[in-house]
């Protein structure tokens, strides 16, 4: 039985929420980078993972979402590659405890194929860098998230893959009349047929759109690949109030569309921007109930 099959043996399994409002509401200060965190201030960092433990999470990510060399460049902190992603697999490890799992954060670079700003051989080689010092860290499985593009996506797959732990590709689908696409106009069919062929363990949606619009991603998803479904939906939509941004979705709205993700599908449910260790607890006091 692989780990997925384990996780999901008896249902759907929760995951974590968001990391960088977490952050933010312990100092982070706005323009710095969140995975410096992980050297200069790993106690905070670890707060916020020991409280999705304690929220009902079983498997928690790592601070690692901007930790490949493109994305730490712009901070400068490109050559900090290796040490922030080990950092952040140790600080959730030990937030863990042996309660939840850890899987591995790795986001998009920053950087567009379609503009030139990068290449594929590129991506390929921060990818693997990025993945292999998660690997080293002692990761048990590696989350590629909030990918607009298809191609990054295949190449972040490709360069998880090389590690030997399970992978999980995720995109944003936030575009369209019916924010149903992806920025580069992808579907969620053929998101789950590509991310499928090229080998992922799991395939999903994250950020982008509130949990009801998730939904019917979801079910989408579901109609084409046979793979565990990762869904992470925003808390709603934001709203811009006196330059502040704020989720006015309650933990308890959340948890109330977690039936219907789960009846279109979903296998692994946490959230993504705007939600918290009460949107989780939520969550896992919901999926107690449905069990």
């Amino acid at each position: 039985m692989t780990l997925l099959e384990e996780l999901t043996a008896s249902g759907p399994v929760v995951t974590d929420g968001a990391w960088g409002t977490e952050l933010q509401a312990r100092g982070l200060p706005p323009g710095e980078c969140p995975d410096g965190w992980n050297l200069t201030a790993p106690e905070r960092v670890e707060e916020v993972a020991r409280a999705y433990v304690e929220a009902g999470s079983r498997v928690i990510l790592t601070n690692t979402f901007r930790a490949s060399r493109l994305a730490l460049a712009g901070y400068g902190l490109g050559d900090q590659v290796a040490r922030i992603n080990q950092a952040g697999v140790e600080i959730s490890r030990r937030a863990a405890a042996g309660r939840a799992r850890v899987f591995a954060s790795m986001g998009p670079t920053g950087k567009l194929l379609l503009t030139g700003e990068t290449t594929e051989e590129e991506l390929r080689a921060v990818f693997s860098e990025q993945a292999r010092a998660l690997a080293e860290g002692g990761a048990e499985a590696i989350v590629i998230e909030t990918m607009s593009d298809l191609a990054e996506a295949r190449v972040a797959l490709a360069a998880a893959k090389e590690t030997g732990l399970p992978v999980v590709a995720c995109m944003v689908f936030d575009s369209g009349k019916n924010r149903d696409r992806t920025m580069m106009g992808a579907t969620p069919e053929q998101v789950a047929r590509e991310l499928t062929e090229a080998g992922a363990d799991a395939v999903g949606a994250n950020c982008g759109s509130g949990i009801e619009a998730y939904v019917p991603v979801c079910r989408r998803l579901r109609s084409a690949t046979h793979l565990p479904l990762w869904i992470k939906p925003n808390a709603g939509m934001p709203e811009l109030i006196e330059g502040r941004t704020v989720w006015r979705m309650t933990p308890e709205e959340f948890a109330g569309q977690v039936p219907a993700l789960v009846e279109a599908g979903a296998a692994f449910i946490g959230g993504c921007c705007g939600t918290s260790p009460a949107f989780v607890r939520a969550v896992a006091r919901t999926l107690g109930e449905e069990r």
